[in-house]
């Protein structure tokens, strides 16, 4: 490898790195900080909702969802389905119920969402499991008022892989009112060289199909309806940054409802920790959206 590309190469892990990014504190402590966060947001959540954890999806270890399901009843119940982030081969659904703390007490069901983390899972995995998971959860809860989803960094992945399903090979279509992408990747290819990719041994093939930018015309034709939210963080990786910018002017361009929304003093981090807050402006949007407020 040249100097030159051994330099390209650190330049680009260093763009893929977000924890390199953060102004709050050194790159270790950010990502302790964040488990924690999620960690203690997710307890906060089983005490306020009616925990039900385990639930299987599919046949596979992994394939289990946890639903937080609220006390109090009402006839109009919105589901939001949490996917988790992690870069594909970190995290868990055990930590991923915080969204519950500001949502169950205005009537919303929480469903995080379990799938085969690399080494063990690879990414058609993946994306076949968190779209088998939307199926099932749509089976399982008929009588909801409004399907949502979100997903965090590489869960922002997964969860725009769903909106670009083609929902015809699944015994369901689901209607997704709203989708909340928050500091996502879009474009896999360039984490190829990367670090990223160890654990997940990505061919360019494997990318490409598994590249929400390369599924415009699958999510026009399966989620035309949905309004779509792409979230970045301020101190989010200039190449983070793009990435969002090039997927939000991508769906704008094939006329999808999209809005783009850059949240000052965050970074990749803290933009999703917030969600724990009912006062954060991306939590405030979503229960805008399912008319919550």
């Amino acid at each position: 490898m040249s100097h030159w590309e051994k330099n390209k190469k650190y330049e680009l892990e260093k763009q893929y790195s977000p924890s390199q990014w953060s102004h709050r504190m050194s790159a270790d402590d950010v990502i302790k900080a964040h488990v924690a966060a999620l960690k203690s947001g997710t307890e906060k959540a089983r005490s306020l909702a009616q925990t039900l954890v385990d639930i299987p999806y599919g046949e596979g270890d992994e394939e289990k969802l946890d639903v937080y399901v609220p006390i109090s009843s009402s006839p109009d119940v919105p589901l939001v389905i949490y996917i988790h982030g992690g870069y594909w081969q970190f995290l868990s659904k055990e930590e991923s119920g915080f969204m519950a703390v500001p949502l169950a007490p205005k009537g919303v069901v929480v469903v995080a969402v379990g799938y085969s983390i690399a080494p063990k899972g690879n990414m058609d995995l993946m994306v076949s499991q968190v779209r088998r998971s939307v199926a099932a959860t749509v089976q399982q809860y008929s009588h909801i008022s409004g399907l949502y989803l979100c997903g965090h960094s590489a869960g922002a992945h997964l969860a725009a892989m769903v909106l670009s399903t083609d929902w015809s090979e699944y015994s369901v279509s689901p209607q997704i009112k709203g989708a909340f992408l928050v500091s996502g990747i879009y474009d896999l290819l360039p984490i190829l060289s990367t670090y990223v990719n160890d654990p997940l041994k990505m061919t360019e093939e494997v990318a490409v199909r598994n590249s929400p930018s390369q599924l415009l015309h699958q999510l026009k034709a399966s989620s035309s309806a949905c309004d779509i939210v792409i979230a970045v963080a301020q101190n989010d990786s200039p190449e983070f940054r793009k990435q969002s910018e090039f997927y939000f002017r991508s769906l704008e361009a094939a006329g999808l409802n999209v809005t783009f929304e850059d949240v000052p003093n965050t970074d990749h981090f803290n933009i999703i920790e917030q969600f724990v807050d009912e006062n954060y402006h991306l939590t405030q949007l979503l229960l805008k959206m399912m008319g919550k407020i």
